[in-house]
């Protein structure tokens, strides 16, 4: 029996003009600007339609039917514009095509948006440990922006509730850093 092998493709959704969230402010980073969260009407099957007439656009039923089988929404995060695509290994260029030259998602949400695929993976576990990397630089550079440019970014990051949100966590205590009852110098072993 042959294992069906797949590629995940990380993507960030971006917003190139003024999202609807930030129409009221102008003084926003770009860094904010750029990465602002997704409408919630934004879901799995509507990523999933616009894949699909991409592929069906650009390479018609061929390429619609090599990737139906094997393309599957994993994960789509509205706050972070992140989503998680698995596809067949085979064929995984066809969707990043098609990711490619989306230029504004589909009739429920209807706005401008650039696709960047940022990475692609052999396994889904390296793909969430990138998302989860850049979701942290991200906020680490909003933060930086708005220190810069002053509070708006702050309550802008306060308002989606990232401050804070990602932080590292305190190492475990070690069991061998407590009180021990010998001698040090005893219980070292040099080797010449």
């Amino acid at each position: 029996m042959v294992r069906i092998k797949h590629r995940y493709l990380l993507i960030n959704i971006l917003y190139p003009s003024k999202a609807p969230n930030f129409s009221t402010k102008d003084d926003i980073p770009d860094v904010i600007q750029f990465r602002a969260p997704t409408p919630d009407n934004f879901e799995t099957g509507v990523l999933l339609r616009m894949i699909k007439e991409g592929v069906n656009e650009l390479y018609g039923d061929y390429g619609l039917g090599m990737i139906a089988g094997s393309l599957k929404i994993i994960y789509l995060s509205a706050p972070t514009s992140t989503a998680i695509i698995r596809v067949s290994r085979d064929h995984y260029r066809l969707v990043w095509t098609a990711l490619t030259m989306a230029t504004r998602l589909p009739k429920p949400v209807d706005l401008p948006c650039v696709i960047q695929v940022v990475r692609t993976s052999g396994t889904i576990r390296k793909a969430e440990e990138e998302a989860i990397r850049r979701a942290k630089a991200s906020i680490v550079r909003s933060k930086q922006s708005a220190q810069t440019n002053g509070s708006v970014g702050i309550d802008i990051l306060r308002d989606f509730n990232l401050v804070g949100r990602y932080h590292q966590p305190s190492p475990a205590p070690n069991i061998r850093d407590g009180p021990t009852n010998h001698d040090s110098s005893e219980s070292e072993v040099q080797i010449d």
